[in-house]
């Protein structure tokens, strides 16, 4: 991973419409001067309980070990793993971020 980069890898929950569902994950993210925003994004392990709560994109939440943020899932890639994005405090610990 590179200095400028944070991140997260294991695993987390994902709350979409009351339902929850665990997964592994691996998350990024990096401060967009433009916008003066923290950007995170990643891939969630496919899983057929995930699919079967999301079909397409959905708003929810993810819960790491660290912490939650609210997230926009979709996209899903050819392998069967959902994108997942969110702007502000990540699920995971940024040094200078609060």
């Amino acid at each position: 991973m590179d200095s400028h980069e944070d991140g997260y890898e294991g695993p987390l929950a994902v709350v979409v419409e009351e339902a929850e569902v665990t997964v592994d994950a691996i998350l990024r993210g990096y401060f967009e001067p433009t916008d003066g925003r923290y950007h995170w994004y990643g891939r969630l392990a496919p899983s057929p309980e995930l699919d079967a709560i999301v079909s397409g994109t959905a708003a929810g939440e993810v819960r790491t070990p660290y912490g939650a943020a609210e997230a926009k899932l979709g996209e899903i890639d050819p392998w069967g793993r959902f994108r997942v994005a969110g702007v502000g405090r990540p699920p995971f610990p940024v040094a200078g971020v609060d």
